[in-house]
This record gives C-alpha cells, structure tokens and sequence, in this order.
C-alpha cells in the first residue's frame, strides 16, 4: 500500500486528535506514588498512595477597561483564570491491631473524590501620577497622587474526603 502526502496529513491529524481527545480521560486515573524508598529508609511499611494528575485549562482573560480621565486601564495586570480538575486520590495504610485483639490489621484510609476547582491569579492595578491632559491647564496633565493596589487571588471548589477504617 503506498502511502501519498494526503494519507500521511491524515494520519497525523488522526492521531493528534485522538491524543487531544484521551488526555482529559487520563487525567481521572489514579498514578501510584513510589514510596518504595520510604520503606527500605525507615524500615517500615509505607502506606499506598495514588492520585489523578491535575490539568490545569487556562481560562479566557478579562479585556482591559478604561475609564474617563483615566490612562491606565481597570485592571493594569488581569487575573489569569484556571479551571482545575482534581483527580480522585486515595491513601490507604495499615494500622496494627485497631479494631481489637481478635482482628490483627485494619486498613485505615483517607479518599477524596474527584473535583473540579477554580482559580483566579493575582492581579494588579496601577495608576499614574498623571492625569488626562487639562485644558484650563493649557493642555498639560495635572499631577496626582500614584495609585497601585493587588486584587487577591481566588480559590473556588468543594474538595470532599472520606476517612474509613476496615
């Protein structure tokens, strides 16, 4: 079979697709964290940890917006939006002899769910020690007081955990 320069574009766009397509979906398995190290240092048993990795999605920019009189817009540096999904994550260990002589090992363990989370990165606003140009002052700016302030960031969600012992 031979394989033209349509055919082999195709191909790529197919699989560039399909690869945009599945990493969300991977993003909600859990990836076991390696702690064999912890165990050979400590000589104990470390407990199983496993948890989604997170996609951070940067979201749209607000537009800067200016007011009259003013040279600087709004918000001189905009907050970067991002959306954020948690994956599920789980931490189970062993505990020795929690439920009672009878019962040797429980596994206690903390999950929490899947979630999704929103920020908004920090931003600035800065003015300057100008104003718009005057006209009683013969067309020349009146000197102001500088302004600079930071708008906090913001942390939205529900994050949720599960604490079980068996």
């Amino acid at each position: 079979m031979k394989m033209t320069a349509r055919g082999s574009i195709a191909a790529l766009m197919t699989c560039m697709a399909a690869a945009g397509a599945a990493s969300p979906a991977v993003a909600d398995v859990p990836v076991g964290v390696p702690l064999e190290g912890v165990e050979s240092a400590l000589g104990m048993d470390a407990p199983r940890v496993a948890t989604g990795v997170p996609v951070p999605v940067v979201g749209a920019i607000d537009a800067p917006r200016f007011h009259t009189g003013e040279l600087m817009p709004e918000r001189t540096l905009p907050a970067v939006p991002l959306d954020l999904g948690l994956g599920r994550t789980l931490v189970a260990s062993k505990v020795p002899n929690a439920l009672g002589p009878e019962k040797k090992e429980a596994e206690g363990s903390l999950e929490a769910p899947a979630t999704t989370m929103a920020a908004r990165g920090p931003g600035a606003v800065v003015g300057l020690p100008l104003t718009a140009p005057d006209a009683s002052n013969y067309g020349l700016p009146n000197l102001t007081l500088p302004r600079l302030g930071v708008v906090s960031p913001e942390l939205i969600g529900e994050p949720s955990a599960l604490l079980g012992l068996r």
